[in-house]
């Protein structure tokens, strides 16, 4: 347990100081939070075509009203918690890497959901809004990663137990 919680801790460590590097805002997450604002629209767009995404930035055409996805809004913080949580836990490498990727995918799966019901909620009320984002989906996303998390760790195969040797008979 504790070898578990002190690399956990590394990991995350690590992780959130080389997400907060030039190179990787540049190169990765400006590129995947513009990525993100390019699937909401798109699936906005399936009902309403009156919206636009532009970088970052997801824009009503009826109503001017508009969301950016800053860095912090693109769920990467529950995939750095749900990659430390799965790469310190002991289980083989094919089980660490499919538990990455379905919870990649569930977690930006919650957040384009997340995304998308704040750029209407802020068309309907700006109160409501902030609350949503700044509490109720920022909780709710880093559930997910925790959700994911356990519902992989129950799907791990159980270790094989080697049975004692018999116990020698008594000469």
């Amino acid at each position: 347990m504790a070898r578990f919680f002190f690399l956990f801790v590394a990991l995350l460590t690590g992780l959130f100081a080389l997400r907060i590097t030039t190179v990787v805002r540049d190169h990765v997450t400006l590129p995947f939070t513009g990525l993100l604002a390019d699937i909401s629209a798109f699936l906005i767009m399936l009902f309403d075509k009156n919206v636009h995404a532009e970088g970052v930035i997801i824009r009503s055409l009826e109503n001017g009203f508009a969301v950016a996805i800053a860095p912090g809004c693109d769920g990467i913080e529950a995939v750095i918690i749900l990659v430390s949580a799965v790469l310190a836990f002991p289980s083989p490498w094919k089980h660490k890497l499919v538990g990455i990727l379905i919870g990649f995918v569930a977690i930006q799966a919650l957040n384009l959901v997340r995304i998308i019901s704040l750029f209407y909620m802020g068309q309907w009320s700006q109160t409501w809004f902030d609350w949503f984002h700044l509490y109720l989906w920022q909780a709710l996303i880093v559930l997910d990663a925790l959700a994911v998390w356990l519902i992989w760790l129950r799907y791990l195969p159980r270790p094989t137990r080697v049975a004692p040797p018999p116990a020698a008979a008594p000469a």
